[in-house]
């Protein structure tokens, strides 16, 4: 079963393009649960029947609209800040990690020590690490403005190539 879909709760999804490749935005309960890039549309899933038969719809609803809508002005550099209402589901340590990162700003990156510093201890960047990894809803909840200490590039779930490419657009129009 997957951990953050609610039994018995229709769950809506939608596939659009985006410079990166293809991204699918997740819903439930008129909330955004979930985005992933490639031809699954939800991580660790591959047999889509299966979904079907949980309730997970192929369907444009007026949340998806909206957050195609912002992620696509997001990916031209109109829009630094999401307004979409998340239901991301994880433990509380992993709560609290992603409303942190919602916290940094657009084009601003912070090491994962500082992250966990804000959270509750330096020491905890490598849990740090692995509640970004598992981060259901990347781009919107900004995993990808975390970097290592040193100022590299390391860790993110859909590649560094897409990670740099992200900071560069941020960078590129918070300069513009």
């Amino acid at each position: 079963m997957i951990k953050f879909v609610k039994p018995g709760k229709p769950v809506f999804h939608h596939t659009m393009e985006t410079p990166l490749g293809a991204l699918t935005l997740v819903e439930q309960s008129g909330k955004l649960i979930g985005t992933n890039f490639g031809e699954t549309p939800l991580a660790g899933v591959h047999d889509l029947k299966a979904l079907v038969g949980m309730g997970f719809v192929s369907q444009q609803t007026s949340l998806l609209e909206e957050a195609v809508k912002q992620v696509s002005e997001y990916f031209s550099g109109q829009r630094q800040v999401f307004s979409l209402p998340l239901n991301p589901q994880g433990t509380p340590f992993r709560q609290r990690a992603w409303q942190a990162l919602l916290e940094i700003p657009y084009g601003r990156t912070v090491s994962y020590a500082e992250q966990a510093e804000k959270i509750g201890g330096k020491n905890y960047s490598r849990a740090v690490g692995q509640a970004n990894h598992h981060n259901p809803i990347a781009i919107i909840i900004p995993c990808h403005r975390v970097i290592g200490k040193n100022g590299a590039l390391t860790g993110y779930a859909s590649g560094l190539g897409n990670k740099e490419w992200l900071l560069k657009l941020e960078a590129m129009h918070l300069s513009a």
